[in-house]
C-alpha cells in the first residue's frame, strides 16, 4: 500500500513561515499526489499542482521541483506570485512549468486550482491525434463529469501543444488560447507525448476534472 500524507491535525506551519495559515490547501495537494501516484497519472517526479490563495495580489501555492508525488511532504510547496516568483526567500525551487499554472490563474478569475498529470493514455493520445491538434471526445456519459456539460450528446476537441523547454513561450501559447473568441480552452489541455493541465473552482473541483479526462482518455485510446 502506498504511503500517505498524515492528517491534517498533524500539519501545522508556524507563524511568519510562507505556507502559515494554508494547511488545508497544502494537505489537499499531498494527498493529490499520493492518489495520482496509485492511480499511475503522477510517477516519480512527473506532474504538478497549484491552489490559489489570493487573487489581489494573485498568488498560489505550487509543488517544489523535482519532488515525488507518491510522498510529497509538507515543505514540498512554494508560495508564489503572478510572474511565478516566491514571494520570500528561502523557499524550494518551484517547478519548472510554474507558468503554465500562473496564467490560467490570471486568465481565468474562477479557477482555484490546477492540476497537471502524466498518464500512459494522455501521453499516447497526445501523440496520436498531434496532427489534428486536438483529441476529440463524443458521446460519453462521463462527459457530464466535466464543468458545464449536462449531456452525454455533446462532443468536446482537447487542444494538443507541442512540448518545449521554453515555457515562457509555451505560456504565451496557452495564454492566447484561453483568449481565443471562437475556440478557449474551457477544460484543459495536452502537451505532446507530455500530460494533462486542468482546473476548477476548487481543488475537489480540479480532481474531478483528472479524473473524468483520464477515464474518457483510456475510452479513446481503447477505439
Amino acid at each position: 500500500m502506498p504511503t500517505t500524507p498524515s492528517g491534517i491535525a498533524d500539519l501545522f506551519f508556524p507563524a511568519g513561515h510562507p505556507l502559515h495559515g494554508h494547511e488545508t490547501a497544502v494537505q489537499g495537494l499531498r494527498e493529490c499526489g499520493a492518489e495520482f501516484h496509485r492511480r499511475g497519472w503522477s510517477l516519480g517526479t512527473s506532474s504538478n499542482y497549484s491552489v490559489v490563495i489570493s487573487r489581489d495580489p494573485l498568488e498560489l501555492i505550487v509543488t517544489a521541483s523535482g519532488k515525488h508525488k507518491e510522498k510529497l511532504a509538507p515543505g514540498d510547496f512554494v508560495r508564489i506570485d503572478a510572474a511565478g516568483r516566491p514571494t520570500c526567500a528561502g523557499q524550494p525551487k518551484s517547478s519548472a512549468e510554474t507558468l503554465l499554472h500562473c496564467i490560467v490563474a490570471a486568465k481565468r478569475p474562477e479557477v482555484g486550482a490546477i492540476l497537471h498529470t502524466h498518464s500512459v493514455s494522455a501521453t499516447l493520445l497526445s501523440n496520436r491525434f498531434r496532427e489534428r491538434g486536438h483529441v476529440p471526445i463524443a458521446g460519453y456519459e462521463m462527459l457530464k463529469g466535466l464543468a458545464g456539460i449536462t449531456t452525454h450528446e455533446t462532443a468536446i476537441e482537447v487542444p494538443i501543444f507541442d512540448n518545449t523547454q521554453e515555457i515562457p513561450i509555451l505560456a504565451e501559447q496557452v495564454s492566447r488560447r484561453l483568449d481565443d473568441p471562437v475556440a478557449p480552452l474551457q477544460h484543459g489541455y495536452l502537451i505532446h507525448k507530455h500530460g494533462l493541465y486542468t482546473w476548477g473552482r476548487d481543488l475537489d473541483e480540479a480532481r474531478r476534472q483528472i479524473e473524468i479526462f483520464e477515464f474518457l482518455f483510456e475510452c479513446v485510446r481503447s477505439e
